[in-house]
C-alpha cells in the first residue's frame, strides 16, 4: 500500500477560490461543448492543467444522443481518461448551469485523479476488454501524485439504470468514435427535458 500524496495546485493569491474540474466528455478539447471552456479561459476563469485519469475505476457510458455520463459506481468500468481544468467560482457557476446540477441532470462530486501520459487519450482502446494495467488489483494503489478534483457524474437517480442499459460495459475514454450520432442540445426535440430524454432512453 503506497501512501497517497494529495496534491493541491497553488494559484496566485489574487485568483480567489479555484475548483479543479475533471472533464471526461463534451467539454474536452475538440468536442462540442469545449467552447464554454474556451470562453472561460479567455476571461481568466479557467485554465487547462493537463491530462489525467481516475485513480479508481468508474463506468463511463453513453446515454441518449451519445451524451457521455460518468457513473458514481466506483469499482466498475475502467480508469477513465480526461482533462483537468482549474476553474474560478464564476466559471464553476457557468459549468454547473451547463451540466444542469440544479435540475438533477448531473451532480458535481469529488474524484481522485492520477496524471495520464500525454497522447494517452487518443491511444486509449475502448474495444479490448482485457487491459492488465486496469484489471490487476495491484494498481489500485499505484504510486503517483493523487490530485483531488471534482467531476460531473450522472445523477444518482438514474445512474444504476444507465449502467444496466449499457450492458455494464464502460469506456476508458470518450473519443471521437463515441460521438458518432451525438446530437447537440439545440438540435434535440425542444419539448422534452433532458431528464425526459434519459427516461425514454432507459425505457427503450
Amino acid at each position: 500500500m503506497v501512501a497517497e500524496t494529495v496534491h493541491h495546485h497553488n494559484h496566485d493569491a489574487n485568483d480567489g477560490n479555484r475548483t479543479l474540474i475533471f472533464s471526461y466528455g463534451t467539454l474536452k478539447r475538440g468536442f462540442s461543448n469545449h467552447n464554454l471552456l474556451q470562453d472561460l479561459i479567455r476571461t481568466g476563469d479557467a485554465s487547462f492543467i493537463g491530462l489525467y485519469k481516475t485513480s479508481h475505476r468508474y463506468p463511463l457510458v453513453c446515454g441518449p444522443y451519445r451524451v457521455p455520463f460518468l457513473l458514481n459506481l466506483p469499482g466498475s468500468g475502467h480508469k477513465v481518461h480526461g482533462e483537468l481544468y482549474s476553474v474560478s467560482a464564476r466559471g464553476l457557476a457557468r459549468m454547473d448551469e451547463l451540466e444542469g446540477t440544479t435540475r438533477h441532470h448531473y451532480e458535481r462530486l469529488p474524484i481522485k485523479l492520477l496524471p495520464a501520459e500525454e497522447g494517452a487519450d487518443e491511444n486509449v482502446n475502448n474495444e479490448d476488454q482485457v487491459n492488465l494495467e486496469d484489471e490487476t488489483m495491484m494498481t489500485e494503489d499505484a504510486p503517483g501524485v493523487l490530485t483531488c478534483a471534482e467531476a460531473y457524474f450522472a445523477h444518482s437517480n438514474y445512474a444504476v439504470e444507465m449502467w444496466k442499459k449499457n450492458g455494464k460495459r464502460g469506456l476508458r475514454c470518450y473519443t471521437k468514435k463515441e460521438t458518432k450520432g451525438y446530437v447537440k442540445r439545440g438540435d434535440r426535440p425542444q419539448h422534452l427535458t433532458f431528464l425526459d430524454h434519459i427516461r425514454l432512453f432507459l425505457s427503450e
